[in-house]
């Protein structure tokens, strides 16, 4: 039985449109077994959700799909972190946490960001441009973001590979089932990852420097100890290790889906080779036509009704931002890839309220700089055939799995 459920959730997730419809056509909410949760689609219904903070916790946004086994925890019990962090937090808490976050990704330091982004994705495309063929996800995808977050945290290049591949481990580990040795490898290389960023946080305390890792070990403690204190590390480890995957994993999936969804209509790809000012439109429009953030769980701190649907304090939700930017009465014709639709940035694809992506615009730049340079450097880029694509089976950083590639070389 447990295993059907886990067959289901992976075929919703793969594609969840279907439902997403199912649901904003319904009166009232959906409860979706799979999701053990009550699913928010429609936009006004998302928007009232997360506007009422106090009344819809955010406390289990990150909860897992599938519980570490007791050995795979106890291998988690001698690395650092679990302690609570800006997604999972409410009210002052979320307020405090988020505000290092706010004064790091502020836009000047994003826009200082940028010409080492362009720099490396040049660097990534000149690795494969003569090749005539690419597996853009592991090839550019994965690298691009982790790179450029890591040099705003502080991270020593080096150390980038080790805490990118933690990162993805860590997703594994809590929304994927994997027989237990795999539980324990994968927390193996989640630990691994911590304490290359308690190493980080430490440094920090001692020598602080102008970067985001400075920032938020100053957030979590204070100054006068010779060294970093044992709960801020963990403090300072929960916060890094929850802003690097955000800050990678999100921008891996939103190109993947964005080349994919140019590439498989074609019509924007050749108009985009003519027309360069509408890069900026076709990221929104990538963005809430096939979302890499599907959305957040929520919880009910007390009874409220919601959509005429009453529920009960501690009901479990499902808010899908992915829903959202396909409801018509927001979007119209919402299913159509367009990249000259109005308004493009009316959607959910980064969040909204208290809660919005605080990286969201450095995600925008690294997209604008990848469809900048793959459409200049290769106008011919198409989909490989005889290689469908398949979705990653998560609601979270939802991508092509692989996506290949092909193009003429002369």
């Amino acid at each position: 039985m447990e295993h059907e459920l886990h067959d289901r959730l992976d075929d919703l997730m793969r594609d969840p449109y279907p439902q997403y419809a199912r649901a904003r056509a319904a009166e009232g909410l959906v409860r979706v077994p799979e999701l053990d949760a009550w699913l928010v689609a429609r936009d006004a219904d998302v928007r009232e959700v997360l506007r009422r903070t106090e009344e819809f916790s955010s406390a289990n946004a990150l909860r897992p799909d599938v519980m570490p086994s007791p050995a795979a925890l106890a291998v988690l019990g001698g690395g650092f972190g679990g302690r609570p962090v800006v997604v999972t937090s409410d009210g002052e808490r979320h307020q405090r946490l988020r505000a290092p976050l706010v004064r790091a990704l502020s836009p000047a330091r994003v826009a200082a960001a940028v010409p080492y982004a362009r720099d490396r994705a040049a660097a990534l495309v000149d690795g494969f441009v003569a090749d005539g063929r690419v597996e853009l996800m592991s090839a550019y995808a994965m690298r691009l973001p982790g790179e450029v977050i890591g040099r705003i945290v502080g991270l020593d290049p080096a150390d980038v590979p080790l805490v990118v591949h933690g990162g993805r481990r860590a997703e594994e580990l809590l929304f994927r089932p994997l027989p237990e040795a795999g539980q324990i490898a994968a927390a193996e290389d989640v630990v691994a990852m911590q304490h290359v960023l308690d190493r980080c946080a430490r440094d920090r305390y001692t020598h602080p420097r102008e970067d985001l890792a400075t920032e938020i070990v100053a957030s979590v403690t204070e100054p006068g100890h010779t060294e970093l204190p044992l709960e801020q590390r963990h403090e300072a480890v929960a916060h890094l290790q929850n802003l690097l995957i955000a800050g990678h994993l999100t921008t891996t999936a939103l190109i993947g889906t964005t080349v994919l969804h140019l590439l498989g209509h074609r019509r924007p790809w050749d108009l985009l080779r003519e027309r360069p000012d509408l890069i900026p439109a076709a990221v929104e429009e990538a963005a809430r036509h096939d979302g890499a953030l599907q959305g957040f769980r929520r919880v009910t701190t007390r009874p409220v009704t919601l959509a005429g649907t009453e529920l009960p304090a501690g009901a479990e939700l499902f808010v899908a931002f992915g829903a959202a930017n396909r409801d018509a009465a927001r979007h119209p014709d919402p299913d159509t890839f367009d990249i000259t639709r109005a308004a493009p940035a009316r959607h959910l694809a980064f969040g909204f309220g208290a809660h919005a992506c605080v990286g969201a615009q450095l995600a925008r730049e690294q997209l604008r700089v990848t469809v900048e340079e793959l459409t200049r450097r290769l106008p011919d880029l198409r989909l490989a055939e005889g290689r469908p694509v398949t979705m990653r089976p998560t609601m979270i950083h939802r991508s092509p799995e692989e996506l290949h590639l092909t193009w003429p070389v002369s």
